[in-house]
């Protein structure tokens, strides 16, 4: 299984729309209380942002399978203390064969490639075991549980949170 990140494109829009819209009724972790989330904006967003937010598609033996992003977090003012926060949402039909961690494995590189970062993190829905083993296969290390961190469906809920070092 080849795993390649690449730039979203605008022909990539309607297909995550179209994840986005399943996601609001198949996935419970997906469900963030509102419809209509805007892609297009989204997209340019994360074109006129740069490198300090993104979003990149993951294809898998040349097809598309999902999407990855980031964005900055800071843990104090010096520039030093910067990290990136990393998520994915994969094509329902590809999950389990092993493209999150790959995929997941392939940002936290690039991110440690092109910039001067230390830190690269991801949370998860306690719940959420595969993404916890995804996160785990692809080199990150659970540092502890988020209480009460994402509000979702109507409620708060428990994240486990993971990271990946420079020197991991």
């Amino acid at each position: 299984m080849a795993i390649t990140l690449r730039p979203v494109g605008e022909s990539d829009l309607p297909l995550l729309l179209g994840w986005r819209e399943r996601a609001a009724t198949d996935d419970p972790f997906d469900w963030f209380g509102h419809r209509g989330y805007d892609l297009a904006s989204r997209w340019a967003q994360d074109r006129l942002l740069g490198e300090h937010r993104g979003t990149l598609m993951v294809d898998a033996d040349g097809t598309t399978v999902g999407e990855v992003g980031w964005y900055p977090v800071r843990y104090g003012p010096p520039p030093e203390s910067l990290a990136y926060n990393i998520g994915i949402g994969l094509d329902p039909a590809h999950r389990g064969r092993g493209h999150g961690s790959a995929a997941q494995r392939a940002l936290a590189g690039y991110l440690f490639a092109v910039s001067t970062v230390n830190r690269v993190e991801a949370s998860t829905d306690v719940e959420n075991v595969a993404e916890q083993r995804a996160l785990e296969n692809a080199g990150f290390t659970r540092e502890g549980v988020l209480r009460g961190a994402q509000w979702r469906d109507g409620a708060w809920h428990d994240l486990v949170g993971y990271a990946r070092l420079r020197a991991d």
